[in-house]
């Protein structure tokens, strides 16, 4: 450590309490009052730090704080990282040094986690020198950190095969007996005899025991030392008239490896059942009768959640388990176990589901459970007389849209099945309690419908619908799934999933559909589905045939289809503005493609699932669907605060954007396509009224665009405005040229062009003999630069106009002149630049759709380019219009002239109507757009402005709608679960069993149900705190405003 009183050197200062980066001086010998040295450990830190403070003096008259961090030594030399802050005084006050000076004693500690600390290397000498560039420590890599320790790992790993540090001969228990055992899962390396192993074990009967043979440990095991486990007494109370288990052959698989043992049931008067013994020791018997096999809760729980996560099929876990319990094959064979496990995991998969939702507190018991019960639903979406409020059915035509259903329709024709067993000989247990629908009848239905032909699509040509009947079906009992979603929250709803047995057909579609909303009170209905367009078309008609329990009073309720925005391109052009979510009102953000977001969750569970039996196989899916749906539900906090964010951010940029455009629109067109908007808005489905997003003008076609190139170029021939100006464009003019001709040109090529260069400069003479009366001080310059630069082509020359001469003399009538003609020439630039983006787009579309052959599109892809030079020409006549512009306006000292003028970017070069754009929601509209007078064109570019104007009102709208609607689902998941905690609460109180302990574990799991929903319920309204009332600009607080996404872990529910 540096002794106290030495100085250092200085580094980045701060001005006023403005930090800014100054490299530090060396050598530099400045008279200093003593300075002061402190030295601690900051909490934060592994790595001490010094802290040196140097007061001021009257030589130099600021404050030097510096931090140096010592991090270890290398090659001889100290490691040591610093940082510099200088304080220097206001110069309106004498006094400004001594804010910074710290305390009393002159010392001072700081947080240097905020400054930039530089890589420092200290010799033995003790100076310091900045590196090159930082050095990287050794935590940078631990892999590289850890290869040094190898061998100690090795080593000790291997040390544990022998007696380690418990090299004993007599028993750690008893100290009488030898010492030959131990146990692998016991926190314990100390041997014991087997007496005091057993004893040791009488509450772990699964331990895994090894004994010492003399040269090595090999596996035993607690029966076989004598180990009995007693079912019916607490541990320690033999039962006098005990029953052991059938053939003394009983086998019990746990989390660590799959165990034979010696039970023991009691054969009392009083006691239960076999079964009941078994269960009320958190074992699950594979069987009623005689059970000889059990896994443990934690095992069946355990592998649940595995299975959710990583979709571990039953198989793979099970022969994990026979690995894990012997790995080399040459022990004694165990008892193959596997359709036992199978049945059990089948068992336990339905009494959770059950249990969850409430089944065994319903006086009804399990046979009472209704079509869909066990379905975990989605706590934001319309849950009638759960979470919506009194008389939402009669809310005003304002409000009512938040009232509406979201559902999403998709098929996945991933998860297959084989045509093995059968229904008969593998039935589902769940009879459409859960996510599919009850299979008797709806293979009944199909029965009676599955022959009838489908139309064929007017759309594009969707698979989906022309290839129904063709779908690969053979050795296949189903082909996939087809489910129904909330189209909000990707939520499997009620009875929503089914089989299809031979592609997407209109009939399976319809009545998963028609199942999922029977009985569902609803006013407002949007229904997305990929293929929407043509599946709406009969779908009333359909409906006829199906049972009364499955109809819609389709003609009271406001019922509208969508194409999902992803699937949406590949429609006909007229589908993409009918069936999109981003024209039509009151649907907020929706996209409809929720779906596909959960088949990347559910798909790789069908390599397992393909090869299972019917009734297993609907089972095991209701399961995994149950779960998405639950990490959905306790994901919400996080997912609608994430939403909600995102969504105020676009609400403003949007808003914003919109009253930008609006600005420039004239009140006559602003009236009449707001009037026509609003009618195709309030009329979605009737095909008279004209939809304003359609173009009504003919495409342009290539004739068009080189009629349009001339008109131009004639306009330009009439638009000097200005001599000076026009020499400028004819100098940016022929360096295009020059560029183009590359380094091979012709001597052809070479001499045209000196014959232009030539012919320019005489032009540039004649123009200057008159600009030198105007402007002496431009003599001295054209003098300055022939002296410098000699000779030089003619479109480099300088022009000097007034805005080059900054600080010269100029009349100021000239400056004026320029500034009016600069001004004028941007905004034609613009104009130009709109029109050559306007044709570009045009011609683009009619490449895509008409041009057709090598010829054909060699001349449109030759105009392309002509107009892809003009575009260039634009850009660098408005950029030279602009920095002129610049330039006079600090000369005249013209403030707030750029009005809706900006530095022009690549980036903002684009057109109104991108024929390849994507995500329209999301869109802003280029600056170049939102000038004046931009609907002043023709028929053709009114058209696009009119649609881009709508376009743009849309998507303020679709963002305003997004906030109004996360508002109400946050309310509703409040509610929600406000409701089912009362719910729970009830089913404790009113709960029913045959003794007290059973009651007791009826209320206790109710209370612990109810407690979730509590918490839940809590923690969601602090994370939403600050969006659960917005009455004007909202300021996060410190931990929202960086919040981070929590993982969506389960709750112990079970």
């Amino acid at each position: 450590m540096l002794p106290a009183g030495d100085s250092s050197n200085a580094g980045p200062t701060r001005i006023d309490g403005v930090t800014e980066g100054v490299a530090p001086t060396s050598h530099q010998t400045v008279q200093r009052a003593p300075s002061r040295f402190t030295f601690r450990q900051v909490s934060n830190r592994k790595r001490p730090k010094l802290n040196h403070y140097a007061p001021p003096t009257s030589q130099l008259r600021e404050t030097v704080h510096t931090t140096s961090r010592f991090s270890g030594r290398q090659d001889g030399n100290m490691q040591v990282s610093a940082a510099h802050l200088i304080c220097h005084p206001s110069p309106s006050s004498t006094h400004q040094s001594s804010q910074f000076a710290g305390p009393e004693d002159g010392s001072t500690e700081f947080d240097f986690a905020v400054f930039y600390e530089p890589s420092m290397d200290a010799g033995e000498d003790g100076t310091m020198t900045q590196s090159q560039k930082s050095k990287h420590t050794a935590g940078d890599n631990p892999l590289l950190v850890w290869k040094k320790e190898r061998d100690t790992y090795l080593q000790e790993i291997i040390r544990l095969d022998g007696h380690g540090e418990n090299a004993r001969d007599l028993c750690a228990g008893c100290c009488a007996n030898p010492a030959e055992f131990r146990c692998q899962d016991c926190d314990d390396m100390q041997l014991y005899c087997g007496t005091c192993s057993l004893a040791n074990h009488a509450r772990s009967p699964t331990h895994r025991i090894q004994q010492w043979n003399g040269v090595f440990f090999e596996s035993s095991s607690l029966k076989m030392l004598g180990l009995r486990v007693q079912l019916g007494h607490p541990i320690g109370h033999p039962c006098i008239l005990l029953q052991p288990a059938f053939n003394n052959d009983f086998v019990l698989i746990d989390t660590n490896g799959i165990h034979e043992l010696g039970l023991d049931f009691c054969g009392c008067e009083t006691s239960e059942t076999h079964v009941k013994q078994l269960l009320r020791h958190r074992w699950f018997p594979s069987t009623p009768t005689n059970p000889r096999t059990a896994a443990t809760f934690r095992l069946l729980h355990y592998y649940q959640i595995l299975s959710f996560e990583s979709k571990a099929s039953a198989y793979e876990f099970y022969h994990s388990l026979v690995r894990l319990t012997d790995n080399t094959g040459m022990m004694k064979r165990m008892p193959d176990r596997y359709d036992g496990f199978m049945w059990m995991v089948c068992k336990w998969r339905h009494l959770t589901m059950l249990k969850r939702f409430g089944r065994g507190h319903d006086p009804s018991c399990v046979d009472g459970t209704s079509q869909g019960e066990c379905a975990v639903l989605c706590p934001a979406c319309l849950q009638p007389g759960k979470n919506l409020p009194e008389g939402w059915q009669t809310a005003s035509k304002a409000k009512r849209w938040l009232y509406a259903v979201f559902l999403a329709i998709d098929a996945n024709f991933r998860l297959k099945r084989r045509n093995v067993s059968s229904d008969h000989a593998d039935p589902s247990l769940l009879s459409g309690w859960s996510y599919f629908v009850e299979e008797k009848e709806y293979k009944a239905f199909l029965a009676e419908h599955l022959t009838e032909a489908q139309e064929k699509s007017t759309c594009s040509s969707h698979s989906a619908v022309n290839m129904a009947d063709t779908k690969q079906a053979q050795g296949l009992a189903a082909t996939g799934v087809g489910t129904v979603d909330c189209a909000h929250h990707n939520f499997k709803w009620p009875n929503g999933v089914g089989d299809l047995q031979k592609g997407e057909k209109y009939i399976n579609m319809d009545y998963l559909f028609f199942s999922t909303l029977r009985g569902m009170q609803l006013e407002m209905l949007n229904v997305s589905y990929d293929i929407a367009c043509q599946w709406h078309k009969n779908l009333w008609a359909r409906m006829k045939s199906f049972p009364r329990s499955h109809g819609l009073d389709y003609l009271t309720k406001y019922i509208h289809f969508f194409v999902p925005k992803f699937h949406l391109p590949a429609h006909v052009a007229k589908c993409q503005t009918i069936f999109s979510f981003n024209f039509t009102r009151y649907v907020g953000r929706t996209d409809g493609e929720a779906p596909e977001r959960g088949w990347s969750n559910i798909n790789p569970v069908a390599s397992s699932t393909k090869a299972m039996g019917p009734g297993c196989r609907r089972d095991t899916l209701d399961d995994h669907f149950g779960d998405w749906n639950w990490k959905k539900t306790v994901g919400l906090g996080a997912s609608l605060l994430y939403k909600m964010k995102d969504a105020l951010a676009e609400k403003a940029a949007h808003a914003l954007a919109f009253e930008e455009f609006d600005a420039v629109i004239t009140p006559e067109h602003r009236s009449a396509w707001l009037e026509e908007m609003q009618a195709w808005e309030d009329n979605p489905n009737d095909t008279s009224i004209s939809n304003p997003l359609e173009a009504k003008a003919m495409a342009i076609t290539q004739a068009g665009v080189r009629l349009k190139l001339a008109e131009l170029e004639a306009e330009e021939l009439h638009v000097l405005i200005a001599s000076g100006i026009d020499l400028e464009e004819e100098q940016h003019r022929l360096a295009n040229i020059a560029e183009s001709m590359g380094q091979h040109a012709t001597d052809t090529q070479k001499g045209s062009l000196t014959q232009m260069r030539n012919s320019l400069r005489r032009r540039i003479d004649m123009w200057r003999r008159t600009q030198v009366l105007y402007l002496p001080a431009v003599q001295g310059l054209i003098d300055q630069a022939a002296a410098h630069e000699g000779h030089e082509n003619a479109e480099y020359i300088h022009l000097w106009l007034p805005s080059e001469l900054k600080t010269k003399p100029c009349d100021p009538c000239l400056q004026e002149d320029e500034w009016e003609l600069r001004y004028a020439q941007a905004h034609d630039a613009l104009e130009d630049l709109r029109q050559c983006l306007r044709i570009h787009c045009s011609l683009l579309t009619f490449k895509r759709e008409w041009v057709r052959g090598q010829g054909a599109n060699t001349r449109a892809q030759n105009a392309l380019a002509r107009i892809h030079r003009r575009r260039t020409a634009c850009m660098k006549r408005y950029r030279s219009a602009w920095m002129a512009l610049k330039s006079l306006a600090t000369i005249m000292k013209k403030t707030g002239w750029q009005g809706r003028l900006q530095e022009l970017a690549d980036t903002h070069v684009k057109p109104l109507m991108d024929p390849y754009a994507t995500g329209e929601g999301r869109r802003h509209v280029s600056w170049i757009w939102m000038m004046d007078g931009v609907d002043h064109g023709n028929e053709g570019d009114d058209d696009g402005v009119r649609i881009e104007w709508c376009k743009t009102r849309a998507r303020a709208l679709r963002w305003s709608e997004e906030v109004e609607l996360l508002m109400e689902e946050m309310r509703r998941v409040l509610e929600f679960f406000t409701w089912q905690q009362a719910w729970w609460e009830e089913q404790g109180k009113a709960c029913v069993g045959e003794c007290a302990a059973d009651i007791e574990g009826l209320r206790a799991y109710a209370a612990r149900q109810a407690n979730i929903r509590r918490r839940l319920a809590d923690h969601f309204r602090v994370l939403w705190a600050p969006f659960l009332s917005l009455e004007g600009p909202i300021d996060l607080p410190p931990q929202l405003a960086e919040h981070s996404l929590p993982d969506l872990m389960i709750p112990d529910i079970l």
